[in-house]
């Protein structure tokens, strides 16, 4: 049973880029919250002033390097009756930004959480990008080193759902041309770029036409990849496979532990990959 007496936890989702896209429940709330922990407090205060929103509670930050730290007092402030509101840069918070781990202890403790819902860069990306859509999962970022991100994009060669991530523009070109040698340069795919904002741009169309997209321009804005689904005929063939381990054997791992991974992921025996990457080199 929730607490009688606590406050409340409340996650709300703020606009990716135009303020009008705030929900009635959020200026509200932005307005009336005892404390409002803020992923950039900066960031908070102009989106307040965009509301026209004075904000009376107390403004604390909250990212990731200080979570942690933060926690017990945001739960010592619901336990004593406060509204603690949450909120990320833009988006939904504990959606790759903080908030999740703090979700999970007020729930522990049966503290009362709720959600004021509004704009998200994961199905806002989803609909603009003309793929199929109906499913799909969420990856957060692509990892940042060539070896992980190669072996990451492995997992997704049969995934049959629509992909989405988030990627810094600086690694986006190096990320297209990983998933070209994974995942194949005819795989549809779309780059999201600036979503909702006054430089709003989706690029769609193979991953191969948008590597050299990416290559031949500077990439700036906040970036949302949604890749398509991965067809039944589309199965990978041994031989297609053998580009993925080269990769991975490239960047230091085992030639052994990069067949038996690539294969894993791929549904495909491992001897038989085995021996198509030794009569490859």
């Amino acid at each position: 049973m929730e607490r009688t007496n606590a406050g409340r936890l409340v996650l709300a989702a703020t606009p990716l880029g135009d303020a009008r896209d705030a929900s009635a429940r959020l200026r509200e709330t932005l307005a009336t919250a005892d404390v409002i922990a803020a992923e950039d407090t900066r960031r908070l205060r102009h989106l307040a002033s965009a509301l026209d929103v004075t904000v009376t509670g107390k403004v604390i930050s909250h990212y990731d390097a200080v979570e942690a730290a933060r926690m017990p007092g945001l739960l010592e402030a619901v336990r004593s009756g406060s509204t603690v509101l949450v909120v990320s840069d833009a988006g939904m918070p504990a959606v790759s930004d903080p908030g999740y781990r703090l979700v999970a202890a007020a729930a522990a403790e049966d503290l009362p959480v709720t959600c004021l819902p509004g704009p998200s860069a994961v199905t806002t990306a989803l609909v603009l990008s003309g793929l199929p859509c109906d499913r799909f999962c969420f990856e957060g970022f692509a990892p940042r080193k060539g070896g992980e991100r190669r072996a990451w994009l492995g997992t997704l060669l049969t995934e049959s759902r629509a992909v989405v991530f988030f990627e810094s523009p600086r690694r986006l070109a190096d990320t297209l041309a990983d998933a070209v040698t994974v995942l194949g340069g005819e795989r549809p795919a779309a780059v999201c770029r600036e979503l909702t904002k006054t430089y709003e741009e989706v690029k769609r169309g193979t991953l191969a036409s948008l590597l050299e997209w990416a290559g031949s321009v500077e990439v700036r804005g906040e970036i949302t990849v949604v890749l398509a689904g991965a067809a039944p005929s589309e199965a990978p063939t041994v031989e297609s496979l053998v580009g993925a381990v080269q990769e991975r054997v490239a960047d230091g791992e085992r030639l052994k532990d990069a067949v038996a991974a690539v294969a894993v992921a791929a549904g495909v025996p491992k001897r038989d990959l085995y021996n198509a990457t030794l009569t490859a080199t």
